[in-house]
């Protein structure tokens, strides 16, 4: 009984064609309350004789495909041609309704075979994108699994080379733990979100608490926000560590933050740094610095300054994800 309750969802819902023994059976059923409905018309208007057979043409054809629904068209006008509930008999006029019969039972099978391959396309294409969004997960667990394995690796390595200079140290093994922490918070991220200042915190602490300083109430991000957002701060961290003002002995960064409606607001200001004098060529991080927030009607505007790096950040908060 299971069995045939799963054909019969399968076949209604177009997932798979139903036997070919099935689709009559559900073809005759059609076509028998249809012909039931033609008695009870009969009392109203003898003169109806193909009307009632047009839903069964189209339950049949969405239940069991382009063949029955040619099968239960045909059957249906000859039942309407050969079966009488009245004094009426088969003359011309009732023949040219049979034409229009089939001409308008044809259109809808065909709308109907054609709405079933498009299901079928959609079907296909979710399907693969599911597969690959499984298989992009996939290969995301495994590069952040093996990014770790080789932080752990490093770790262990410096431990061992700088085992008797104590001092170097204590300088290189915070950093080296604050940037495993980060990792381990943007896999988790990704799907509960965070707080903003958590990730601020986790992004620049590998170049020390005294550099940076954070302005903002507590603000929780949803996951997509959250892992477009350290993105950002990563590769703005990342220049300030290599050009800007965590390059410097005496560099600082302020980032502040404030919320209007639905709408945040970013302040990345680096001061103390290096002078910038020239500005190299975009490359792939000012392009994702410009393009990240587009996805949440935001923007984001980089300024070169003497006195540091000036960057703003605008953007939508998503209500639900």
């Amino acid at each position: 009984m299971q069995k045939l309750i799963d054909e019969l969802r399968k076949g209604w819902q177009g997932v798979a064609p139903p036997s070919l023994v099935l689709g009559l059976c559900f073809a005759v059923a059609c076509l028998l309350v249809a012909t039931l409905a033609r008695w009870g018309l009969a009392y109203v208007r003898p003169d109806v004789y193909f009307t009632p057979y047009f839903p069964a043409v189209f339950f049949a054809a969405a239940f069991g495909g382009l063949r029955i629904g040619i099968i239960t068209a045909l059957v249906g006008g000859v039942l309407g041609v050969a079966v009488n509930f009245g004094d009426a008999f088969a003359d011309r006029s009732r023949f040219v309704l049979l034409t229009l019969y089939w001409g308008v039972s044809a259109l809808t099978i065909w709308g109907v075979e054609h709405y079933r391959t498009m299901l079928a396309e959609q079907r296909r294409i979710s399907k693969r994108l599911i597969e690959e969004e499984d298989y992009r997960k996939l290969l995301v667990d495994e590069l952040q699994h093996r990014l770790k394995n080789k932080l752990s690796t490093a770790h262990a390595v410096l431990h061992q080379v700088l085992h008797d200079q104590p001092q170097v140290w204590a300088k290189v093994d915070p950093r080296l733990r604050s940037l495993a922490m980060t990792d381990d918070l943007i896999s988790r991220i990704d799907k509960a979100g965070c707080d903003i200042r958590d990730l601020l915190i986790a992004e620049l602490g590998p170049y020390g608490h005294v550099r940076f300083t954070l302005n903002g109430d507590r603000l929780f991000l949803p996951p997509k926000l959250a892992v477009t957002l350290s993105l950002m701060f990563h590769e703005l961290a990342t220049n300030a560590g290599k050009y800007g003002a965590f390059s410097a002995p005496r560099g600082l960064l302020q980032v502040s933050w404030t919320v209007s409606g639905d709408r945040l607001t970013v302040t990345w200001d680096e001061t103390e740094g290096p002078s910038i004098d020239n500005v190299s060529a975009p490359g792939f991080g000012t392009q994702l610095l410009k393009s990240a927030l587009s996805a949440f009607d935001g923007k984001s505007e980089v300024s070169y300054l003497r006195t540091g790096l000036h960057c703003i950040m605008q953007c939508r908060i998503p209500k639900n994800e």
